[in-house]
């Protein structure tokens, strides 16, 4: 692909993240994409047919940085709560450059869930492998037994919700202060670790 058309695609992806994020997937119109992108609308179709190979194309671009970073350094061989560490920071990082991200993915688990299964399945990553740390390291007494079905979500689910959150908690809170709930977000890093580790440490 040549240069020229890598811009024009990038510019694509970056319209659509902002017209999804104002509008939601439904109320998002392929027209008003083209426009934020300083396109025409053939031109939009050529390089993505549809809403849907949008979506996919943010949803996939955002989550390729993310998953096989956490996947290879889940084959390292650095001690397993300095992976949880880099698991929560590499999440949190991905939501902070992604903020729209949580909109889609919510989005689609009402609308279409497979399809976002069907994308992370591609990115290769073995949901096995942390399971089989735990096991490993419950074994050695590092940590207590704890199955990844329910550490995995608890750790998403600690960095997630102050982003899909964010226009409730930011207005009541911290009375609307953009940055100081940007501040909190990057905060979340250490609580989240802490929380976690709290839960995985033997007392």
């Amino acid at each position: 692909m040549v240069e020229q058309e890598i811009n024009t695609e990038n510019k694509i992806l970056d319209a659509a993240k902002r017209v999804f994020l104002k509008n939601g997937f439904d109320g998002a119109r392929m027209q008003e994409i083209a426009t934020e992108a300083g396109i025409n609308k053939a031109l939009l179709h050529y390089y993505f047919r549809s809403k849907d190979k949008l979506f996919d194309a943010i949803f996939t671009e955002a989550f390729s940085q993310f998953l096989p970073k956490v996947g290879e350094v889940m084959m390292t061989d650095i001690p397993f709560l300095e992976k949880i560490r880099i698991f929560i920071d590499s999440y949190i990082n991905m939501l902070t450059k992604n903020p729209h991200l949580p909109i889609f993915v919510l989005h689609e688990l009402h609308r279409n869930p497979g399809r976002i299964v069907q994308i992370i399945k591609n990115t290769g990553v073995d949901p096995n492998i942390i399971s089989k740390i735990l096991k490993s390291e419950a074994k050695k007494g590092n940590i207590v037994e704890m199955d990844a079905k329910h550490l995995v979500p608890n750790i998403i689910g600690l960095c997630l919700f102050p982003f899909v959150a964010r226009p409730i908690l930011q207005a009541i809170i911290f009375n609307g202060d953009e940055k100081a709930y940007e501040s909190y977000l990057l905060e979340r890093k250490e609580e989240v670790y802490k929380f976690i580790t709290n839960a995985l440490i033997k007392k």
